[in-house]
């Protein structure tokens, strides 16, 4: 398997534009006996196609299909910027991993970085940086100060039978002690904490004593009560040791300034868990803009969705262009999109996260399922097969 050593990191590099840093790489994959001096054309076309800025301060330059036969042995080279590389659309590279692979050896590095990019504070890392053994482990996500928010749809948990927030506030904590975001400490110290009433019925209970991880549990009654002469419809639960939090509660903001707190009750665990997630690709409330003006759940957001499974022609499976394409055509449309591997029996992920897409490692022949949600799902499911048949801007 591919794997990031020391050796191969390159420190305190400067480059005056993205496709001179691409040169240097390039002329060191030469260098290296990886790759023949072509693969440099191939490295600067595949720029200009699609950009290969992943997000966190870190690109992956790479060639082309056409330039494969360029590549002698698979490898990467590994170039740390320092004070960064425009990597367009206002990015700023501080790592550029230049990859040369034969066929698909690379996808475990992908899948690494897809993991890295979802947490708290690798960019500002990357920027301070001084030894390669370091960047080595924020690469390899072995850093402590990189962290990813745990919030999945298992800890999402409605119509639970309480009468009083105490009990609310029980299930909340186990639901994080469970996915280990507290320890006992923990535990107790949310339980007897004072929740605070958002608006709309919505409490939100904070902790960071016995924080293990950071991490969102939100427990909804079967019926709502009444709370410090309140209303109780739902109560969010944070454990938090970092600022990984801050993307829930910035939509939990937006939520309420749009006056659509009331209706979020009504999205499935899945789409509130993508609602809140740091790369939500669309504003927090389009996940519920099948709401009338009055919060009412409309027609739309109660149907049951569409779904298709379509078979990857390409023939290095989704490596970073035929993904970028596949997440860009999602993002055309409005409804919540998952997709899962369906060869591998993997669980869904947001279709609009280029992250999460790379991180399903799809191969040649492996079968997507896609489920959509949303008033143009329909559109949504035939558009995305339509560009899995053509290839995804890549000969089948």
């Amino acid at each position: 398997m591919l794997a990031l050593n020391a050796q191969d990191i390159h420190m305190q590099q400067r480059a005056a534009s993205k496709q001179e840093a691409i040169k240097a790489i390039a002329g060191l994959l030469t260098q290296k006996g990886l790759v023949e001096a072509g693969y440099q054309d191939g490295m600067l076309a595949r720029e200009a196609q699609t950009s290969t800025y992943l997000g966190s301060g870190i690109a992956i330059p790479h060639g082309t299909t056409d330039t494969r036969d360029q590549v002698k042995h698979t490898g990467v080279q590994v170039f740390h910027f320092p004070d960064g590389v425009d990597w367009g659309d206002g990015n700023l590279a501080y790592v550029a991993i230049g990859i040369a692979a034969k066929s698909d050896e690379h996808l475990s590095i992908l899948r690494q970085l897809t993991r890295v990019l979802s947490q708290d504070g690798v960019e500002e890392q990357l920027k301070k940086v001084a030894r390669a053994e370091q960047v080595v482990a924020i690469l390899n996500g072995e850093t402590t100060g990189a962290q990813a928010l745990i919030f999945k749809p298992e800890m999402v948990l409605s119509g639970f039978p309480a009468s009083d927030m105490t009990t609310l506030q029980a299930v909340g904590a186990g639901l994080l002690k469970n996915h280990h975001c507290l320890n006992n400490e923990g535990v107790s110290q949310l339980v007897g904490g004072s929740p605070i009433h958002l608006g709309q019925r919505h409490w939100l209970l904070g902790e960071s004593e016995g924080v293990e991880q950071t991490g969102v549990s939100v427990v909804m009654p079967a019926t709502s009560f009444t709370h410090q002469a309140q209303r109780v419809s739902a109560l969010w639960c944070l454990a938090a040791n970092n600022g990984a939090h801050l993307p829930v509660l910035k939509t939990l903001t937006q939520w309420k300034a749009d006056e659509q707190l009331a209706a979020c009750v009504s999205l499935s665990p899945q789409a509130l868990v993508n609602a809140c997630s740091p790369e939500a690709s669309t504003d927090a409330s389009t996940a519920i803009a099948s709401t009338d003006a009055h919060g009412k759940v409309t027609d739309e957001a109660t149907k049951e969705g569409e779904s298709g499974t379509f078979t990857v022609t390409n023939s290095h499976g989704l490596h970073a262009r035929p993904g970028a394409m596949l997440v860009n055509t999602a993002k055309k449309f409005h409804a919540d999109i998952q997709v899962a591997n369906a060869s591998t029996q993997s669980a869904s992920v947001n279709a609009k996260s280029l992250m999460k897409v790379i991180a399903l490692g799809v191969k040649h022949g492996h079968q997507l399922h896609f489920t959509a949600q949303g008033a143009d799902a329909e559109q949504a499911i035939a558009g995305l097969g339509n560009a899995i048949k053509e290839g995804l801007g890549e000969h089948a």
